[in-house]
């Protein structure tokens, strides 16, 4: 096979998989290589994320690429998801088992530290960053205050993705984009706040240097390339936090066009120049992260695919298999704006059963109950197009800037039933993929970083060239816009 070759890990915190991606004549071609469960496992009480079992894997894709597939990639990546972390002693052994973000020992962590340490204003105008319980601020607040004795013992942090490169290549540094999700970072720059990591005790030696998307970190461990059975491979830092590797392949160049990376969270935005931070913003609950090539990822984190997802659990342990097709053929049957939810209620955080928590959601908010499997995913499909448009008007609101187009990229955009709700809720065209942003992003970061690309304009230009969108012009708007007065009261 002529071209470049690049292979991609791409986890998510349902699944991982390795991508191998092949450059040539200006086209990216995607390949999965491998693909596995990745799930949350619960030890004494807390919720943990099995980091040895993921690094198995991806040692398993990366024997697949090159005795199954024959081709020893060029340079290999990850990213995953924001916020989680692993810490790492002196010798360099990894300390316990990292924490997953839904753990509910930070439930409580946010306002203490706001109450303690630091007013929320103060801090968000110090970060640009979204107040979320799971932020790595707050995780790491509360184990300040539960003593840990992980944290006494450890030398560095690292984030997931930066963990899983360690555990490849031996070296300790931190990515720019995962590490401004961490709400300790200055924005628009690659520094940690001093005041902030003194406030928990820690140092910016702990936290680590910080790299930009497209840096080689070094080759793979000498003797897990015997192991593999490989030439040494070059190990690249790229935009570590997966929305960023998503954002990096919206398929634009230019106009005032916003983004969705639709998956298990919908991340909703627009990319800047430089942060938005001021007190509309902070009302809003907007984010300011890093992005590749220096830009600002303006966005709004909302609940996304987690509500079908889960409820989808729920039906297996009743014997009722259902999967994501015939939801959405079911809902696409099901009665319209019958009810609403509010997807970023607390209500639905992480709830025991999704859809215990939609009916008393219902019921608390004086609605009409549920019946079917098609009612149920109506409903969350309808909301969350409803929550698009609420944030689409924040979005423009507080950037003084019309939007013409949504991109929705990711795993998301293959959901062809809340691509036109969209449209519908928005009153504008939404363009649907690439449905793989993320690893796609990925592979042309490691491109860049090898010197085959020169830019991320050239990156997006590869993927004009190599994907065809599918475009959703907006429907039945005096209906959809009817509705939206209706949801508008729950989410206020």
């Amino acid at each position: 096979m002529d071209g470049y070759h690049f292979l991609a890990f791409d986890l998510g915190a349902s699944s991982g998989r390795a991508m191998l991606g092949t450059l040539q004549n200006k086209q990216i071609e995607l390949k999965e290589i491998h693909r596995f469960q990745n799930k949350m496992m619960q030890v004494n009480g807390h919720h943990h994320w099995n980091i040895y079992s993921i690094f198995e894997e991806l040692k398993t894709a990366l024997k697949k690429c090159i005795h199954t597939h024959k081709i020893q990639p060029l340079s290999v990546a990850v990213d995953t998801w924001g916020v989680d972390f692993g810490l790492i002693n002196e010798e360099g052994d990894i300390v316990g088992i990292p924490f997953a973000y839904r753990d509910h020992r930070t439930d409580n962590a946010m306002e203490q530290f706001f109450e303690e340490h630091m007013p929320s204003k103060e801090l968000y105008a110090k970060t640009g960053i979204q107040f979320m319980q799971f932020n790595s601020l707050f995780q790491v607040y509360s184990m300040v205050k539960s003593q840990s004795s992980q944290l006494k013992i450890a030398k560095n942090l690292l984030f997931t993705p930066c963990l899983l490169s360690y555990l490849f290549s031996g070296v300790r540094k931190n990515e720019y984009s995962i590490a401004s999700t961490s709400q300790m970072l200055q924005p628009a720059t690659s520094n940690w706040d001093g005041d902030l990591v003194n406030k928990l005790g820690i140092s910016e030696e702990f936290m680590g240097e910080v790299v930009m998307p497209g840096t080689v970190l070094g080759n793979i461990r000498k003797e897990i390339c015997e192991e593999i059975g490989c030439d040494p491979i070059p190990v690249v830092a790229v935009g570590a936090h997966d929305t960023a590797s998503a954002i990096a392949s919206v398929p634009a160049t230019e106009g005032n066009w916003a983004y969705l990376s639709s998956g298990t969270w919908s991340l909703m935005g627009i990319e800047t120049e430089q942060p938005i931070i001021n007190q509309a913003t902070f009302d809003a609950a907007f984010t300011n992260e890093g992005g590749v090539d220096g830009t600002i990822r303006f966005l709004k984190n909302i609940t996304g695919l987690w509500l079908i997802q889960e409820s989808r659990k729920m039906w297996l342990d009743r014997g009722e298999d259902y999967s994501f097709p015939e939801l959405v053929k079911m809902a696409a049957e099901a009665q319209p704006f019958k009810s609403f939810i509010n997807p970023d209620a607390a209500d639905f955080m992480n709830p025991a059963n999704m859809l215990e928590a939609i009916d008393a959601y219902l019921v608390k908010t004086n609605q009409q109950s549920l019946d079917t499997p098609g009612e149920y995913a109506r409903v969350i499909f309808e909301s969350l197009a409803m929550k698009y448009r609420k944030t689409m008007e924040q979005i423009e609101e507080l950037s003084d800037k019309k939007i013409d187009v949504l991109h929705i990229i990711g795993g998301g955009s293959n959901n062809k039933l809340l691509n036109q709700f969209a449209a519908n809720a928005l009153g504008i065209n939404v363009v649907a993929g690439p449905d793989e942003a993320t690893a796609t992003g990925n592979l042309l970061m490691q491109a860049r970083a090898l010197g085959h690309l020169e830019s991320l304009k050239e990156i997006r230009q590869v993927i004009i060239n190599s994907f065809e969108p599918e475009t959703f012009i907006p429907e039945n708007t005096t209906e959809w816009n009817a509705a939206y007065e209706r949801y508008s009261v729950l989410d206020k």
